[in-house]
């Protein structure tokens, strides 16, 4: 018996970065072989590189009643921070997660947010 579970992050018009303020718009979609306990996507961020992984939920939406077969949309208005950025210690990256129960099955969409809507490089402000 061969398992054909698929989850996916749709991001409208493939749209992968964003402002302060902005919304994130989208379809989570999935095909699982057993009836699932609960769905849900969260907006959130974390960061990777030395030291401490920190990992913050800022926002989470649960599918009422998912069936086997499915595509959802939804909607997330992005904070005023923090902003991704990239260093060279430590990063800190938004995503968003579609999380599947029972099993912990997820999938996973990153974007970046800050002003100028792409990554701040840190070691390009650093003095010279």
């Amino acid at each position: 018996m061969s398992e054909t579970n698929e989850l996916k992050i749709l991001l409208r018009d493939e749209r992968r970065s964003f402002r302060p303020g902005e919304t994130v718009e989208g379809v989570a979609g999935w095909r699982l072989d057993e009836p699932p306990k609960s769905i849900e996507l969260r907006l959130f961020w974390f960061t990777r590189g030395k030291g401490t992984e920190d990992v913050s939920v800022v926002s989470q939406l649960r599918f009422e009643a998912p069936q086997l077969e499915e595509g959802r949309r939804f909607s997330f208005t992005l904070p005023a921070e923090p902003y991704s950025f990239s260093g060279q210690l430590i990063s800190l990256i938004w995503g968003l997660e579609l999380v599947v129960e029972p099993g912990e099955r997820s999938t996973r969409v990153e974007v970046v947010m800050s002003p100028t809507a792409r990554e701040i490089l840190l070691h390009q402000h650093a003095g010279a």
